[in-house]
């Protein structure tokens, strides 16, 4: 699915006042949840289904193949050493990494906080939409491991979270 219908879609499910709409096809899987109006919260996870002999999805090559190396060729060195104990959050999309809710205001969390289950963590955006990604484990942050206003991946870790 092209990104001009995609952007389509998005409009047309915010305008609709819908909470949530999801379709899927044999190429795509495609869901769009939108909050409540009070809250400002919208999201969107495209899945392109894997299929012999087609291209890599399309989000994959929006981020240049240099920014890609350096962050893939840090992790190794750091997670056989200190990965043991500790829980990875990963990126559920591919987006815009922002540890702040708006420049003016602090990060979510430092090095150090205690979060719990359910708490944000930080937000990703993604076709101007910003999606909070909240924290799946109770515990202790340890590493922050993406700069802020840096592009993430589907499935890139985060953070570092020492479970309680």
């Amino acid at each position: 699915m092209e990104l001009k219908k995609i952007q389509d879609l998005i409009k047309f499910v915010a305008e609709s006042g819908a909470s949530e709409v999801k379709l899927e096809t044999e190429e795509f899987k495609i869901t769009i949840k939108t909050g409540s109006s009070d809250s400002q919260q919208e999201g969107v996870v495209v899945h392109q289904m894997p299929q012999m002999g087609m291209p890599q999805p399309m989000p994959q090559a929006q981020m240049p193949v240099a920014q890609q190396q350096p962050v893939s060729a840090e992790q190794p060195a750091e997670q056989p050493k200190e990965e043991s104990n500790l829980v990875s959050m990963k990126s559920p999309i591919i987006g815009t990494f922002y540890r702040k809710p708006a420049p003016d205001k602090p990060p979510f969390v430092e090095v150090g906080d205690t979060v719990k289950e359910g708490d944000v963590l930080c937000v990703i955006e993604a076709m101007k939409l910003f999606n909070e990604i909240e924290s799946e484990v109770s515990g202790k942050v340890v590493k922050v491991l993406v700069d802020d206003a840096s592009p993430v991946e589907f499935d890139q870790p985060l953070f570092l979270i020492e479970p309680v």
